[in-house]
């Protein structure tokens, strides 16, 4: 998700800086970084990588638009929202500074492929936990196949929201021409995610730090 800067105006971009910053700082105050597991520092590094490699299998049709794999939903899974953000920040700036991207947009950018998708792929973790049955199938179903449906539609919908309140393209062409591709995209997210989560949980649950054996499958 590389959104091109000359397409938005210069407040925009600004704002965009100051609030992504102020999360950044947020998240990294709040990470526990000398109780950390080693395992969960390795996890998180190789999803960060993952991800990055993820991205650079992308299909891009208008300038500002490109249809990836997120990955955010995972990575959230894997290391917990405040280092999925701070990992997709990384992978965000190695994959502007490979070219793919402007270093002006990045802030608009993670705003939409990092801070959204981990929300909401954290808040759905918390309503399932509080609201409905503790196993495993929901932590799999719901909490990542559904989740990573839920994060790449809802950052299609605010990119192509973004273009269009911008004045880049009519939101007739976008409803059209390139909202049908984010919701096609959706299942292969959703597939991924929910495969790499099952894998994890069953093979390496200590890699894993939003799943917990002892709540899933205690008495189970």
């Amino acid at each position: 998700m590389n959104l091109v800067a000359a397409h938005f105006p210069q407040s925009w971009l600004v704002a965009a800086w100051l609030v992504a910053g102020a999360l950044l700082i947020r998240s990294a105050v709040r990470v526990p970084w000398l109780k950390l597991p080693q395992a969960e520092m390795t996890c998180w590094f190789g999803g960060i990588v993952v991800v990055l490699m993820a991205w650079q299998m992308k299909a891009s049709l208008q300038p500002g638009l490109a249809f990836h794999l997120i990955g955010a939903a995972a990575l959230t899974l894997i290391a917990g929202p405040d280092r999925a953000r701070l990992g997709l920040a990384v992978a965000l700036a190695a994959d502007i500074y490979d070219g793919h991207g402007n270093w002006a947009s990045l802030g608009l950018s993670w705003l939409i492929v990092a801070a959204v998708p981990t929300t909401l792929t954290w808040q759905l973790l918390r309503f399932a936990q509080n609201k409905m049955p503790l196993n495993y199938f929901t932590y799999i179903f719901v909490n990542s196949f559904a989740a990573g449906a839920l994060s790449m539609w809802l950052v299609g919908l605010l990119t192509c929201g973004l273009l269009a309140l911008a004045g880049v393209y009519d939101f007739g062409f976008l409803a059209d021409e390139q909202l049908p591709y984010y919701f096609l995209m959706g299942w292969p997210e959703a597939f991924i995610t929910g495969i790499v989560m099952t894998l994890l949980v069953v093979y390496f649950p200590q890699w894993v730090a939003t799943f917990d054996d002892g709540l899933y499958l205690k008495d189970k």
